[in-house]
């Protein structure tokens, strides 16, 4: 149910993707805030992880994921109608509306480790986000058969259409059952959450995620000005080439989920930085052909995979069963807050430094979790039986 609830409500996100810029650069005020309603989209999810961490301890995960849905079905209706006049700055408040919704979307993989046995939390982190593979196909989908809905206005219907998906996605969340299994409830009381950030694991969990979504937003963003603007790549070899990045970043989850159950989650951590260091390497000693792009942008998406689930299945060991709200906002705060700070500074970047120096910025962050990585191991290594 999560997995296709997942699919539902992130094919609007990757709509919103696609189109926000171009419908931006039609009737924003300025060139210079043509993409503006993505970066609006992005900041209201960071800024929604808090209030969407407090509502759902207050009412539940059902009554706050069915909720928000149809408050996305309604941003998407709101979308459709500021086309329809034009109004740039209606368009942006939806594109915030649709921006919460996703920290609420983004719980849906906490959600699903709490119906499994604690071996199990890393495939069911992963079978959720292959929700993700789904909607790669049917949000660009929805773009371009619907855009024709409305005559007089080209891709308001793509939005009403769009807001079908988050209606049905309500309807299933409505179904989701609402408090945990009875093999997790924990009558401890829970810890502070300073004590809780406090242990090693949860730091590097949430250093772990956060260079994960830093990282790769940083890049991905970067990748259609550096490809089309400076490099001159038509539009559809950018295309093909954010494609190649997304199916690098949500194909492997058919299979990295039991890759971190059998080999742990500390090993595939150190993998999953690797590989974002190999985009760096192939990014800064190749070249600027769309093959060269599409290298760097494959294992930067193979490289987020492994790196955020792994971090997120290291997370879910570091709290108790009474813990998990608070402990998961903390974390969904500085990880998306992370990643919107690097897509709003990723146009400046790759403008001012070159593509080549603005991959290896990236680099410092990267190794930072290679020696938390370190240091834990050798923690657990020293620590008593």
């Amino acid at each position: 149910m999560l997995a296709a609830t997942q699919a539902l409500c992130m094919s609007g996100s990757f709509l919103f993707f696609l189109l926000g810029g171009i419908i931006g650069s039609h009737f924003a005020p300025s060139p210079a805030l043509s993409t503006l309603p993505v970066s609006v989209m992005i900041a209201g999810l960071a800024a929604s992880v808090v209030p969407a961490g407090a509502l759902i301890h207050r009412f539940g995960r059902r009554a706050v994921f069915a909720g928000s849905a149809l408050q996305a079905a309604a941003g998407c209706v709101l979308a459709g109608w500021a086309i329809t006049q034009p109004d740039f700055w209606l368009f942006c408040a939806a594109a915030f509306l649709l921006g919460a919704n996703n920290a609420v979307v983004m719980q849906y993989r906490f959600a699903a480790t709490e119906y499994v046995a604690a071996g199990r939390a890393s495939r069911a982190i992963s079978v959720v986000m292959c929700g993700a593979l789904v909607a790669a196909w049917l949000g660009p989908e929805f773009a371009v058969r619907t855009s024709h809905l409305v005559p007089a206005a080209e891709y308001a219907g793509s939005f009403y259409a769009c807001s079908a998906l988050y209606v049905v996605a309500a309807v299933l969340l409505a179904q989701l059952p609402d408090s945990m299994p009875a093999s997790h409830v924990d009558p401890t009381p829970p810890r502070p959450l300073a004590e809780i950030a406090a242990q090693p694991a949860y730091r590097v969990a949430v250093l772990g995620a956060l260079a994960s979504y830093a990282v790769m937003s940083f890049i991905m963003t970067a990748t259609p000005i550096s490809m089309h603007v400076v490099d001159g790549h038509d539009a559809v070899a950018t295309a093909r080439v954010i494609q190649v990045h997304l199916l690098g970043m949500y194909v492997p989850s058919l299979a990295s989920g039991w890759i971190i159950a059998k080999f742990g989650d500390r090993p595939i951590i150190v993998v999953g930085t690797l590989l974002m260091a190999a985009c760096v390497a192939i990014a800064t000693l190749t070249g600027h052909a769309a093959l060269h792009y599409g290298w760097a942008l494959g294992v930067l998406g193979l490289g987020w995979n492994l790196l955020f689930i792994a971090a997120t299945t290291m997370l879910t060991r570091t709290y108790r069963a009474r813990e998990r709200i608070q402990a998961q906002t903390l974390n969904d705060f500085l990880v998306f807050g992370a990643q919107a700070t690097a897509s709003l500074l990723a146009g400046l970047a790759v403008t001012t430094l070159g593509w080549e120096r603005l991959n290896l910025v990236t680099l410092p962050l990267l190794a930072a979790v290679l020696i938390a990585v370190g240091a834990l191991g050798r923690r657990q290594a020293a620590a008593p039986a």
